[in-house]
């Protein structure tokens, strides 16, 4: 009889014990949900980056804007940017590119200056856009609301009733950025250094002057 009895007291005790190992489990659950949210309220806003400026300069490095916006210069190992004059477009005093434009205009060819940031097609001649702070020669002076349209829109100047934005800009990938990486890219060009640099206005075929 006492065999049997400790027997159930033991039972007891372990039922006892496991029950409140599952209310502790069950108490400590809204803690861990809570601070899960609060983990993910603390994280970065700006793509893990420390700030809006800082994910807009990433954003602007891989998505490749200096390819056409910086202007090269040769090096040991051939053409790579001259961050000099990052983001200023083509220079304002470089030559145009000495071509058969009408061969290459005809044919559907296009041609890059020697510094890249010039380029030679169907549509013209169009040279890469100053893309620094300079309130004047650049986008210094542009809204947020602008720059998104230009983007977007495909719009020289952000303006609605603007010319068309010409190749080899490549906006509708461009203009597939979230608004988020959009205002963090224009943050971005808006910290840099002011680079006083007209770029040339476009010029039409060849075909279409002589008209």
């Amino acid at each position: 009889m006492k065999k049997f009895s400790m027997i159930a007291l033991i039972i007891l005790m372990s039922f006892i014990f496991i029950f409140s190992r599952c209310k502790q489990g069950e108490a400590s659950t809204p803690e861990l949900a809570i601070d899960s949210t609060q983990t993910q309220a603390m994280l970065p806003a700006y793509g893990g980056f420390e700030n809006q400026v800082e994910w807009g300069k990433h954003i602007v490095t891989i998505g490749g804007c200096n390819d056409c916006h910086t202007p090269k210069k040769m090096g040991p190992n051939g053409p790579e940017d001259n961050l000099d004059l990052a983001l200023s477009g083509h220079p304002s005093q470089m030559p145009d590119i000495s071509i058969n434009r009408k061969e290459i205009e005809s044919k559907g060819l296009m041609v890059a200056g020697g510094s890249f940031t010039s380029f030679v097609g169907p549509w013209g001649v169009s040279y890469a856009a100053n893309l620094t702070s300079d309130s004047t020669a650049g986008i210094g002076n542009w809204t947020e609301d602008q720059f998104i349209l230009a983007v977007r829109k495909g719009k020289y100047g952000g303006v609605s009733g603007g010319r068309n934005i010409l190749p080899p800009m490549p906006w509708p990938n461009v203009g597939q950025m979230t608004d988020d990486e959009l205002k963090a890219v224009y943050a971005y060009l808006e910290s840099t250094k002011p680079i006083h640099n007209i770029v040339p206005q476009p010029q039409p075929p060849v075909m279409a002057m002589k008209k």
